[in-house]
């Protein structure tokens, strides 16, 4: 069997995708390629600066690109309202949402804008209402599809639904795994309410793997020069190309995929090699904790959808 690659992807001329962190890493790739392919992309950035100059080094490879840039920051649902609310009044129709950008910080307890704890608020929060404000300009897609992005930490984590902030109990490292645990498991249950409502949209989700990226250096920065530098010596050990980690999302995003359907690297560990459909950890696909997440999602986010 061939593995898939980037160049399986078929023409996308005419439709439009929002790719948010699109401005480094897995969302650079992934927005290049859906460029690469015809697709006109809306970079959603927190640094409109930073998605200004990835926009420019798109179209420096790919001349007729058609880009756009928008703010978006997913710590706040302030900015998570203004971002969908200018997709909606100009009426834009969206082919393909990726919910990409993630966050991880090693450091103390950290919150959000709105007073969430960071890995929830910005890698579960954030995307929750996006997505669900975002509806009617997906409805307006033929055939739209959702690609949620997850990790492999999510197999090793648990949601403790009575402490969802890790308020009582912090840890950095088991904060982000829930955080991504809590991603799986809205993109599956998105799946699961738009099939019960007779939607047309596809809920999809992916992994990288161990994907060389700018990631790893933010994520080990906070703890000074030594864990930067161990923190890229990891990544030059243990990871694969960042191209290669974004190939699960963009086959979940462009290839044949069923509501529910998950891509991750064929290779041990799910840490690298070629994509493959993947299975989420046995609580990620449970309905019942699917549907035990939905309300404290729409009770913090404010978003209530596909109830």
């Amino acid at each position: 069997m061939n593995s898939w690659r980037a160049s399986d992807i078929p023409d996308l001329t005419g439709s439009s995708a929002i790719v948010t962190g699109a401005n480094a890493g897995l969302g650079f790739v992934t927005a290049t390629e859906l460029a690469r392919h015809g697709a006109a992309v809306v970079l959603a950035v927190r640094n409109v600066e930073a998605g200004a100059d990835a926009a420019q080094r798109i179209r420096s490879a790919l001349p007729r690109a058609r880009l756009a840039v928008h703010h978006l920051d997913l710590a706040s649902l302030a900015s998570v309202r203004a971002f969908a609310s200018g997709v909606l009044e100009r009426g834009d129709v969206v082919d393909l949402l990726v919910n990409n950008a993630g966050a991880q910080s090693l450091g103390p307890r950290r919150t959000t804008a709105d007073g969430y704890e960071f890995h929830l608020g910005t890698n579960v929060l954030g995307h929750f209402a996006l997505t669900g404000l975002l509806l009617p300009a997906l409805t307006r897609a033929a055939a739209a599809r959702v690609v949620s992005l997850s990790s492999i930490t999510h197999k090793r984590a648990h949601l403790d639904f009575d402490d969802l902030q890790a308020v009582r109990h912090f840890s950095a490292v088991r904060a982000y795994g829930a955080s991504k645990l809590a991603a799986t498991v809205f993109g599956l249950e998105l799946d699961r309410r738009l099939r019960r409502t007779g939607s047309a949209i596809v809920s999809a989700l992916a992994h990288p793997g161990l994907a060389r990226s700018n990631f790893i250096d933010t994520a080990w920065s906070g703890r000074g020069r030594l864990g930067t530098a161990m923190g890229r010596l990891f990544a030059a050990l243990a990871t694969q190309p960042t191209e290669q980690g974004a190939l699960p999302t963009l086959r979940a995003a462009t290839g044949l995929a069923t509501g529910g359907a998950f891509f991750g690297p064929g290779g041990a560990g799910e840490r690298r090699g070629d994509v493959v459909a993947v299975r989420p950890s046995r609580e990620a696909a449970d309905p019942a904790v699917g549907a035990r997440f939905w309300s404290p999602a729409e009770d913090l986010t404010g978003v209530r959808y596909l109830d």
